[in-house]
């Protein structure tokens, strides 16, 4: 136990204590079975005229008073300990970043670049079967289009109807597409995955400025052959968003280590100690205050000296 981490959940309840207090005082008070006698006799003669009673009283007026402070005190949540977030053993989310633009038409990948960029995300949803995948399609527009889902297939479905003709305007806004991203995932935590051809030299600017409010890992698989401008100015982009540059490969090495790097996403990215749950311990009390409890239940019996001589 580390008393430095010892603190209440909510310690406002502790304010009931001098309440409890008080209340017990009243109620001890008025439930004197001798109250008239004391105005009439003298405290010393009257214990003399009464036999056991100050033990019973006593021990019955006191667990009650524990027992309601107990109560009290459960109820505020003691605690010391962290306890595991509930989202600790769950597959952290993807988002896929996929672009619709004009470019993502060319067939200089046979068929074209867009049904190879759907093919490529059709196996890495396959790879990532039942584990958290969402999709958003942009161009010169951002569209979340599937929120994170463990129908992975769905997703991949999805992907595959998406081309430039169905987006709503042309361009290449690849920096409100993974600030979009990141908000959908932002309380969860994970990564996001960029599918794209090509990226606009001009834009670099607007994505070096998107770089310093992304905070989750970022990857850029890049639809394209090595060698090529459109290679390099994707290698440019990457940099500017600080994400790591996957190129595109004609086996499945690509897939397979974006899957194996998204694994490794990090479960949250709130502040430190933000959001952190805290293990309750109040329950430990319960027995204990059952069985004060049950002292104070006790019936009551006194007699008087007349009536213990008789």
């Amino acid at each position: 136990m580390n008393l430095a981490d010892f603190h209440f959940i909510r310690p406002w309840w502790l304010l009931a204590i001098p309440v409890i207090v008080g209340l017990w005082w009243l109620l001890r008070r008025n439930s004197d079975p001798l109250k008239g006698w004391r105005n009439a006799v003298s405290p010393a003669l009257l214990d003399a005229l009464t036999v056991g009673r100050d033990t019973r009283e006593k021990w019955r007026s006191t667990s009650l008073l524990a027992a309601w402070l107990l109560a009290a005190i459960a109820v505020a949540g003691p605690t010391w300990k962290p306890e595991p977030s509930p989202f600790a053993d769950d597959p952290v989310p993807v988002m896929l970043v996929l672009k619709a633009g004009e470019t993502m038409a060319q067939t200089d990948l046979t068929p074209s670049r867009m049904e190879r960029a759907s093919l490529k995300v059709a196996d890495f949803a396959e790879a990532r079967k039942g584990q958290p995948l969402g999709l958003i399609a942009y161009a010169g527009s951002a569209h979340l289009v599937l929120p994170p889902t463990r129908d992975t297939a769905v997703v991949a479905s999805m992907a595959g109807s998406i081309s430039p003709d169905i987006m709503p305007k042309e361009g290449d806004d690849l920096a409100a597409a993974v600030i979009r991203a990141q908000e959908v995932i932002a309380e969860r935590g994970g990564s996001i995955v960029v599918v794209a051809d090509t990226f606009n030299p001009a834009g670099l600017s607007g994505l070096e400025a998107a770089r310093s409010k992304l905070k989750l890992p970022t990857f850029l698989l890049a639809i394209g052959r090595e060698g090529t401008p459109e290679y390099n100015d994707a290698d440019n982009a990457a940099s500017a968003i600080g994400a790591t540059f996957v190129p595109m490969t004609a086996d499945s090495a690509d897939i397979d280590r974006l899957v194996s790097r998204t694994a490794r996403a990090p479960v949250s990215v709130a502040d430190a100690g933000e959001g952190t749950r805290w293990s309750e311990a109040g329950w430990w009390l319960i027995p204990l205050l059952a069985l004060l409890m049950l002292l104070s239940f006790r019936k009551e019996e006194f007699t008087t000296g007349e009536e213990a001589a008789a």
